[in-house]
């Protein structure tokens, strides 16, 4: 039978994330992140032997084009459209983003 996590081991995790969790939510968070961690152990015991390597689902029919080197925008006319552009030393030119951190 797979270890269970414990309540403990949940409260401390939350506190590594700095979260504050309320007794009810430690509980329900023990209990789905136990189930987690059941569904993952049993994921670990399918036998993939004998799926080839680097295989996935829908590997051979993806629709996504092929990844080849193509031209790109230069610098300047990636901020062509840019509200409020800011230039670097040398005249290098980089989008200029209000302040979201601190």
């Amino acid at each position: 039978m797979p270890r269970r996590l414990t309540r403990m081991e949940v409260e401390r995790i939350a506190a590594l994330a700095r979260l504050e969790l309320t007794p009810d939510e430690a509980e329900l968070f023990t209990r789905q992140l136990g189930d987690v961690l059941d569904y993952a152990e049993r994921l670990q015991a399918v036998d993939t032997s004998a799926a080839p390597a680097g295989w996935r689902p829908g590997a051979a029919d993806s629709p996504l084009r092929a990844d080849e080197r193509r031209p790109s925008l230069r610098p300047d006319e990636a901020v062509s459209n840019a509200p409020d552009p800011g230039a670097g030393p040398g005249g290098a030119r980089f989008f200029r983003v209000p302040r979201v951190i601190g």
